[in-house]
């Protein structure tokens, strides 16, 4: 049928004007970038948020709980895809009959923002040092709130709906109450406590560093071999056993034992190592007990070799050659001497190499502890490590264990990664300079290194390597005083259901939480059996304070070092829900906060301030807990954030929760893959593949963001770029051509014209079928977060189900037949049954479009589609023998319509409806089916004839739709001039050129 094209016969009647066809005001373009403004205010001057929760009534609830951004700079991609996502969830469970809540937050404390008000006084020449604390507070604050209202338009602008007027922020007053609050649970539980160890350490921002702080990139850095001289082998007075020998024995030992001594005592051990910053807080070299060792010697050397003939070195077995190659050495000029034992590298005494340099002092002077240990490897270096527990987790670990930590902890380096000024040659150099490059330490340590004739080997290596995620610049391993929480320590709370340790309850507890996708289970509970105590501290001033107060003269072994007493933790909380945490700093806030009880000169008070990620972690209580829009037992439904957030915001929501109240503080996980561009690669400025959400918002509009966001497994990684965005566009007009046809047909269409199921054709009934079947993977999509699922499940039906075979096929029944028929009204019925659901199915997805659909149908004041839920769907629809026969039927139509391309191709026919073909079936079910509808309409013919008879050799096939030919034919009769079809009656009626069912009409 093709009424809807003009009619270029002039000697025939125009009947054009007795068509029903279809009338819109809905335009093809869209025009998103100036209209989605418009929708904004109008749900802004509507109160949809608001509306939905006051009238909300018994619905259960769903809260989506915001983990926070950071409230510095104007919005990235991965920002968009976060909050897009959200509020597809949000908008998906409200239109399914939950009440869905979503309260946006912004995490306001902590270095970022810190760094930013410092940069700002360096510019101006002004020291960060003499600025009143509380004033420069006060400006981070400020700073703060400047980005969180640029952000937040930015959000609104996206479509994203939620609390927006009353959003969380962890700087509010309350929330840092509360984030006090939380804190002394860890205090008064038992879990607190402060001690000296090596943490990530950034000499640039002056503070220590989450390993959630953190991320991994490549630097180039000094590799050096050290040689470490063996100055004594023991005495046989050593072993127990020697005395209990007889006097002949004791003086073979002695023999032997000197024998070995003469061939070990001024060799050298060699350790290899990539921070050469290290070598003078060195303090011990390890090995491998069940590693092989051998002692070599330098029989000839190269030119330019620091080895000399003659010289000793023990080194792994499986090593050795590796060694000496970056020695500059060949394979001819050194020989294996002899193997070496565990029990003989057990009895050798090792010396620093800058032992006895000139002017050292006697800093050096001190034997290394040499002993085994289980973390050597034989991968990769020599086989030994040197150890300097200060800046090294692993040698911390192993000297605690062994109670030694005192004879090997030093304070070499300082909080801006300087040394210490007097240290000998080495003090006042610097690991990094001030922007995050080399320093000048590494240099000094290596020359000196030469000059005495401690090294081996030197060069350089390309690896993976710590950076600040904030500075950029590289990290340290820096043993310092910091406030731990105690993971593996019983926590004093009496909340044992899930285990009595902070750690056991989060193992506990992960197995209690719905992951998606399932991985991010395995990946939190790895980190969660691996990883140390808590590093609550850092060395700050924008942020949360440690309240706690230490007395004065105590170690903090001592039982009474940390004051524990609810009373002033009240008053600390209570002047900071009136003032802030701004209360802390004010003159007099130790004697407020101790009251009589305490004398203040017994007690200091800690100025350190929470990492921020406790401040995050803590948001279950300030948000879910103490809101009225939060969740009655304080646990979200659901936390939803990148892949990176199982070291970061889930990482410490359960820590802290599990430290607070014994469990996880929500019930699902989801997590999102990174955006990658259009070739897979990371976005970087530098590279200038980025894209902004705003740049997309401006060209295309945000529902092509949205759309972008829907039509992506999220899961993993996604790409985005112009090509990527240019196809989503396309699948956009493809889909909004969809909802025009379904508008303009329904214009006028009034429930009082609908007709029931039982009535309706097939066709109808089956796609009542199509939507009960889709209403149920729509609902379990959208519950399982399954966005793409959804979506490419709606495009599919709506782009080929319905555009290409239902809308193709009832045209003629809308344009043609009179507007009172069954079968018009019918269609009709159906095409509002669509309607209702695809606008409400896509709404979370396209939520501007899918309002401007609902509007141009329901146009009051208070209408919008997200007011509604989705419609109830029949599941008496789903008629699962009918939708068997048409699939035989629409197999049939394809091979009929691929037949007919054919010869529209090659020029015989120009329409569809000029062709009579015959179709031959073999199968007689299929093509008794077949005979029970009106075939010739379905494949918008004029007419056809199906047939049971062999085909002829010749007639067209499709190789994958086996049993079904096609001949064709041309249609007999005059072309009605009203609906075209090419019929034998045409002419013999009383309108001119009509067929009898277009002059009923006229009539």
């Amino acid at each position: 049928m093709c009424a809807d094209t003009p009619n270029t016969d002039t000697a025939a009647p125009d009947y054009k004007d007795t068509l029903t066809l279809p009338e819109t005001d809905f335009p093809m373009r869209a025009g998103l970038p100036k209209r989605e403004p418009e929708w904004l205010d109008r749900w802004a001057r509507l109160g949809v948020y608001d509306r939905l929760r006051a009238q909300a009534g018994d619905r259960t609830p769903f809260v989506l709980h915001d983990g926070p951004p950071y409230a510095n700079g104007h919005l990235h991609i991965g920002h968009a895809l976060n909050k897009t996502i959200k509020d597809m969830v949000v908008r998906s469970q409200q239109m399914m009959g939950r009440d869905a809540r979503y309260v946006p937050g912004w995490d306001c404390h902590g270095l970022p923002i810190e760094w930013k008000i410092e940069e700002q006084y360096r510019k101006k020449g002004r020291n960060k040092d003499e600025v009143d604390v509380i004033d420069f507070r006060q400006e981070c604050r400020r700073f703060a709130e400047g980005w969180i209202n640029v952000q937040r338009e930015e959000f609104k602008r996206l479509g994203i709906t939620g609390n927006w007027a009353d959003p969380y922020l962890t700087m509010n007053f309350h929330a840092e109450a509360v984030i006090a609050a939380e804190f002394q649970k860890f205090l008064m539980t038992g879990t607190l406590y402060q001690g000296s160890k090596p943490v990530m350490w950034s000499p640039v921002e002056k503070t220590a560093l989450a390993e959630a702080e953190v991320e991994y990139h490549d630097k180039e850095s000094f590799t050096i071999w050290v040689k470490f001289r063996v100055s004594d082998f023991g005495s046989p007075e050593d072993d127990r056993s020697f005395e209990e020998e007889s006097d002949e024995d004791r003086e073979a030992v002695l023999k032997a034992l000197t024998a070995t001594a003469e061939k070990f005592v001024g060799a050298h051990v060699v350790i290899w190592t990539t921070t050469p910053w290290t070598i003078p807080s060195n303090k011990a070299v390890v090995y491998g007990a069940d590693y092989d060792y051998g002692l070599y010697e330098v029989t000839g050397t190269p030119d330019e070799c620091w080895l000399a003939v003659g010289e000793r070195y023990i080194l792994a077995d499986k090593l050795a050659a590796r060694t000496f190659e970056r020695a500059r050495l060949s394979e001819g000029q050194y020989r294996r001497v002899s193997d070496v034992s565990a029990e003989q590298l057990s009895r050798m005494t090792l010396h620093h190499p800058l032992a006895g340099a000139e002017g050292a002092n006697g800093e050096w002077d001190a034997p290394r502890d040499f002993r085994a240990a289980d973390f050597v490897t034989d991968e990769e270096g020599t086989g030994f490590v040197h150890c300097a527990p200060s800046h090294g987790m692993e040698e911390y670990e192993l000297y605690r264990d062994l109670g030694m930590l005192e004879q090997v902890i030093t304070y070499n380096v300082m909080d801006d990664g300087g040394f210490r000024a007097d240290l000998p040659f080495f003090g006042g150099k610097y690991i990094l300079n001030r922007k995050g490059g080399e320093g000048d330490a590494n240099k000094a340590v290596i020359d000196k290194l030469t000059s005495v004739g401690g090294l081996m080997a030197r060069g350089k290596i390309k690896h993976s390597y710590p950076h600040s995620w904030r500075s950029k610049a590289p990290v340290i391993f820096r043993n310092t005083p910091q406030w731990f929480a105690a993971i593996d320590r019983p926590v004093g709370d009496g909340q044992n259901q899930n285990g009595k340790t902070i750690r056991e309850r989060a193992l506990t507890c992960i197995d209690q939480v719905a992951w998606t996708p399932q991985a991010g289970r395995n990946r939190l509970h790895s980190m969660m059996e691996g990883r140390p105590d808590w590093v609550l501290s850092r060395q700050r001033a924008w942020g949360v304070p440690l309240t706690c107060f230490t007395r004065k003269g105590s170690l903090p072994t001592d039982p009474d070092f940390l004051l524990r007493d609810e009373a002033v933790n009240a008053r600390i909380c209570a002047a900071f829900e009136e003032e802030g945490a701004d209360a802390w700093y004010k003159p007099g806030a130790k004697e407020r906060f101790l009251g009589d009880e305490y004398a203040p000169d017994e007690w200091d008070q800690v100025f350190d301030i929470l990492d921020v990620w406790f401040d995050s972690g803590s948001t279950h209580a300030f948000v879910l807990r103490d809101r009225e829009d939060g969740a009655a037992d304080g646990i979200a439904d659901l936390y939803l954030e990148g892949t990176d957030q199982h070291r970061g915001w889930f990482h410490s929501s359960m820590l802290q929760a599990c430290g607070t109240k014994g469990r996880a503080p929500y019930r699902g996980v989801l997590t999102h893959g990174f955006t990658l561009d259009e070739k897979g690669n990371k976005m970087s400025k530098s590279l200038g593949n980025t894209i902004a959400p705003d740049d997309v918002v401006k060209q295309y509009g945000a529902d092509i963001l949205r759309l972008w966001v829907a039509q992506t497994d999220y899961t993993s990684d996604q790409r985005i770029g112009p090509e990527i965005l240019k196809g989503v566009a396309d699948s956009y007009r493809r889909l909004r051509n969809t909802m025009r046809f379904m508008l303009g047909n329904l214009h006028g269409f009034t429930a009082a014209n609908a007709v029931e199921p039982a009535q309706m054709p097939e066709l109808e009934r089956w796609v009542l079928h199509r939507l009960a079947e889709l209403d149920a993977k729509v609902r379990e999509g959208y519950a399982a977060y399954d966005f793409q699922g959804v979506f490419q499940a709606l495009f599919n039906f709506a782009t080929v189900d319905l555009s290409s075979v239902y809308f193709d096929i009832r045209k003629d029944t809308l344009y043609c037949d009179p507007e009172d028929s069954l079968g018009r009204r019918a269609a009709l019925t159906v095409l509002d049954l669509l309607y209702h659901r695809l606008t409400t199915w896509l709404a979370p997805i396209l939520v501007f479009t899918m309002e401007e659909v609902w509007l141009e149908r329901f146009p009051g004041e208070d209408s919008s589609v997200h007011l509604v839920d989705f419609p109830d769907t029949p599941t008496a629809w789903r008629d699962e023998a009918l939708a068997a026969k048409w699939a035989g039927i629409r197999q049939a139509r394809r091979v009929v319509t691929a037949a007919l391309e054919v010869q529209r191709r090659d020029k015989v026919i120009g329409a569809s409806l000029e062709a009579a073909p015959i179709v031959h079936v073999e199968d007689n079910s299929l093509r008794a089916a077949l005979e029970t509808v009106p075939f010739a309409d379905i494949c918008i013919t004029s007419a056809i004839e199906v047939s049971g008879a062999p085909a002829p050799d010749g007639a067209f096939r499709l190789p994958e739709i086996p049993g079904i030919a096609v001949v064709f034919a041309e249609a007999s009769g005059d072309k009605c001039q009203r609906c075209w079809k090419i019929l034998p009656d045409v002419g013999d009626h009383t309108h001119p050129a009509t067929c009898a069912r277009c002059d009923a009409a006229l009539d």
